[in-house]
């Protein structure tokens, strides 16, 4: 048992939780001061996903060399509050699904990245897609701010719509709407519950890459879109997470 205090703790508390557990007597101690953001950047290295190279800026002095090696597209994503570095499983799933998707031609006109964090997803498609009309959301405004910021520094400015909204519900995604291909990298249960508003924002037979969930919670995610319309594409777990590929039927 452990825990975490600002500031020192009630020594009388400790003892009484212990007794209450069964514990043995707590231990405590100082924790130095640590940037934790920027201890995440020094350890974090460059994440490769096909075509596309996903860095910090304490990595910059290797992106010459990467896109020296031709078809690659080096994306700048710096660890911050909103989830979506590339490192996770469920991120980098996502963009090597994107990767082997644009490899098979396709190349959707309109695309939607909900729940987008720090809108890597929707860089990688605005990256290699100049003309496609590239919305990112996510339902907290922090997340927008941050991926508003990474949009900019990666020179797409203009190119990305971000947006706080929650799920489809935002008049300028409804006017957008139907998409040709949707990012969803949120949790299993937002996902089964979205499934029907997938259904009605992506065209005929489009395409949606969806992540966030564990492999064993694949099947049932899976089955909730079969039942809103869409029919299975591809799927590949990394480690414990899992990518899907849908179509819209």
């Amino acid at each position: 048992m452990g825990a975490y205090f600002i500031e020192p703790p009630d020594m009388v508390m400790l003892e009484v939780l212990a007794l209450a557990f069964s514990a043995k007597p707590f231990a405590v101690s100082e924790l130095p001061e640590v940037d934790w953001v920027a201890k995440v950047k020094r350890e974090l290295s460059p994440v490769e996903a096909g075509r596309f190279y996903v860095y910090g800026s304490h990595d910059a002095d290797l992106v010459p060399a990467v896109l020296a090696q031709g078809n690659r597209v080096a994306l700048l994503i710096e660890a911050t509050v909103a989830f979506g570095t590339g490192h996770h499983g469920t991120t980098l799933g996502c963009l090597r699904a994107w990767d082997r998707l644009y490899d098979t031609g396709l190349r959707p006109a309109k695309v939607a990245d909900i729940g987008c964090g720090t809108a890597v997803l929707a860089m990688a498609a605005a990256a290699v897609l100049p003309d496609a009309l590239i919305i990112a959301s996510d339902i907290d405004q922090v997340a927008v701010d941050v991926a508003e910021a990474n949009v900019a520094v990666n020179g797409l400015t203009g190119r990305i719509t971000c947006l706080e909204a929650a799920g489809f519900a935002h008049p300028q995604i409804k006017a957008a709407a139907p998409f040709d291909l949707i990012f969803a990298n949120i949790l299993k249960g937002p996902l089964i519950e979205l499934a029907p508003a997938m259904a009605q924002n992506c065209a005929p037979k489009g395409l949606v890459i969806l992540s966030g969930l564990l492999v064993v919670q694949a099947e049932a995610i899976t089955a909730a879109y079969v039942s809103a319309g869409f029919t299975p594409v591809s799927r590949e777990d990394l480690g414990e997470w899992s990518a899907l590929v849908l179509q819209r039927v």
